[in-house]
């Protein structure tokens, strides 16, 4: 997923202007006397420039006490959010519609929103996962990248596939994905997450529950199969209704050992 036109425009206006502003303190390019001569720079004029702001970020907030350019409250709202910046090294690890998953030191997984040039085209042919040196960035409630990436030349096994995939997953599962480096987004974001859980699917299977509670009884293989119907049950209706892990995982238990004694029986049906 990109940003809007609009919002890619609006991000490389503040972007230019800052790094404008820390290239005359700093005299980096001193014959480069304004925003739009710097904007027309090709990329690798601006790195030094773009470096030495990651490196120092007091640059953002004296730029916005600087007055230098007339910004509004929104603007320098954007601004100020990027002293939330995390400049690092990440793994490209999938394309997916709403982001980019990129993942990070500790484990940490973000989804990512690309600018005006799609990840999956520039990296088109080569294998994931990709190891990237990038700036992370809060954009009105998203995370983008700073439009720099660096790329290694790695090319990794089946066994840090594998874990990736797994630190993928477990975020997946658990909601852990960081889609918003701004708390006050977070707040917003969780008011309209829906709840994912179908009720029509609750109701059913409350009323299979409580029929599975009146089958017991007849032969082994029968009992059996009802206990494993009634357990599986239990733990479809607490899974929908969300009820904390560790009674999920005494139900969990209790269908283990449902499907070990249907197993049982089925084993001396043979003998």
């Amino acid at each position: 997923m990109n940003l809007s036109q609009e919002d890619t425009k609006l991000f490389y206006k503040l972007m230019w202007g800052l790094q404008f502003y820390v290239s005359r303190q700093l005299q980096v390019l001193p014959k480069v006397h304004s925003v739009q001569e710097y904007a027309a720079l090709p990329m690798p004029d601006k790195m030094t420039v773009r470096d030495a702001l990651w490196k120092n970020p007091k640059w953002i907030d004296a730029y916005l006490v600087s007055g230098s350019d007339p910004l509004s409250d929104i603007e320098g709202k954007i601004i100020r959010s990027w002293n939330r910046f995390i400049a690092d090294r990440f793994q490209i690890f999938r394309f997916l519609k709403d982001h980019t998953i990129f993942i990070g030191q500790q484990s940490k997984v973000f989804g990512v929103v690309e600018l005006n040039s799609s990840l999956a085209d520039i990296f088109a042919g080569q294998p994931l996962p990709i190891l990237v040196e990038t700036v992370l960035l809060p954009f009105n409630g998203q995370i983008i990248y700073d439009g720099i990436l660096r790329p290694y030349n790695m090319v990794f096994g089946k066994g840090i596939r594998s874990d990736l995939n797994e630190t993928y997953m477990k975020a997946k599962q658990n909601g852990r994905i960081i889609t918003t480096l701004e708390p006050e987004a977070t707040a917003v974001l969780q008011d309209k997450i829906p709840e994912g859980t179908n009720k029509e699917w609750v109701a059913i299977t409350e009323e299979i529950v409580k029929a599975t509670e009146r089958m017991r009884g007849g032969p082994a293989i029968q009992s059996a199969s009802l206990t494993l119907l009634r357990t599986s049950a239990r733990v479809t209706e607490a899974a929908l209704k969300r009820v904390n892990e560790e009674d999920l995982w005494q139900l969990t238990h209790q269908t283990k050992k449902a499907l070990h004694r249907l197993q049982t029986v089925l084993e001396r049906m043979q003998q």
